[in-house]
């Protein structure tokens, strides 16, 4: 409680998007989607005077790669506020980006009945 004519400190853990990014739009999802693959480039400094959510980027993608989704939801962050952080991280040369892998092709029919039956017959 605080005296009459003392401010009231006020501290909260939450900021607002729009201070994060600056009050720049949010980049296109197709330039960086959410299953795409980020890590830091080899050799790499931190950028001068990082801001904490930069700074946590930093640490989580030193460690190999994540998914865009996965850096957003361990920063608790937007993922298009992740997106744009790590897109500026990225124009910087920071970041080394790649596709996630493409989906699991259909497999014929006919092979898997063989498979089966081989188990069938092996494994009875």
């Amino acid at each position: 409680m605080t005296a009459p004519g003392e401010e009231q400190h006020v501290s909260s853990g939450f900021v607002r998007s729009y201070v994060i990014t600056g009050g720049r739009g949010l980049p296109d999802a197709e330039d960086l989607s959410l299953v795409t693959l980020v890590t830091l480039a080899p050799d790499r400094q931190p950028p001068p005077n990082p801001s904490p959510e930069v700074k946590a980027i930093w640490e989580l993608c030193s460690g190999g790669y994540l998914s865009v989704a996965e850096v957003a939801g361990h920063l608790g962050l937007p993922v298009g506020v992740a997106r744009l952080l790590l897109q500026d991280l990225n124009q910087q040369g920071h970041l080394l980006r790649r596709k996630a892998p493409p989906p699991a092709q259909l497999v014929d029919r006919k092979i898997l009945e063989e498979v089966l039956h081989g188990l069938q017959v092996r494994f009875g």
